[in-house]
């Protein structure tokens, strides 16, 4: 019986993943399927499978093989129980694309704008209801502007904490202050 010090080889450039060790997967579910099931030894073997699998929208999970191997009965590939991470290290997506060459997460992406940099993102009806309702008072044009600026101050700051933690998903406690 062959025994193997090694959990898988990357799907990329077939370099063996070691038992216990740190490994990628694409966050699309067409390629960890039980036919596909693409693992990857690095960021940049993740982004080689990129191009030919037409992902819209993926990522790579940070995964951790398991301890141990159990030979196989039918091959001399070795069959793992457990597959995935250990209950002791959490998953961690991590989103490729949202950093400069130096690894800074970017605020902003300055090539890249919204349609909506220049709308108004208040419901303009609702807050001068709500100012006229505390004080009696009318509001000028120029205040939603102002606000909606604000706003997308806010939302550059919670989208970089954000992907500061791996996520593509923007949450209220990516708005609270310290």
């Amino acid at each position: 019986m062959n025994t193997q010090t090694f959990w898988r080889k990357c799907s990329s450039c077939k370099k063996e993943i070691g038992l216990n060790s740190k490994y990628y997967e694409c966050s699309v579910s067409t390629c960890t399927g039980q036919r596909t099931g693409y693992v990857f030894c690095s960021i940049s073997c993740w982004e080689v499978h990129l191009p030919g699998a037409k992902h819209r929208d993926a990522g790579a999970i940070e995964k951790k093989s398991p301890m141990k191997a159990e030979p196989s009965e039918t091959s001399n590939a070795p069959v793992v129980s457990g597959m995935g991470t250990s209950s002791s290290s959490p998953q961690r997506r991590i989103i490729v694309g949202s950093s400069n060459a130096s690894g800074v997460s970017l605020t902003k992406n300055p090539t890249v704008k919204s349609a909506m940099s220049n709308e108004v993102l208040v419901v303009v009806s609702k807050m001068k209801q709500y100012i006229r309702d505390l004080s009696e008072m009318n509001t000028s044009e120029e205040v939603n502007q102002i606000l909606s600026d604000i706003i997308r101050t806010e939302c550059e700051k919670a989208i970089t904490s954000a992907r500061a933690e791996g996520r593509k998903t923007v949450m209220a406690r990516d708005f609270k202050k310290d």
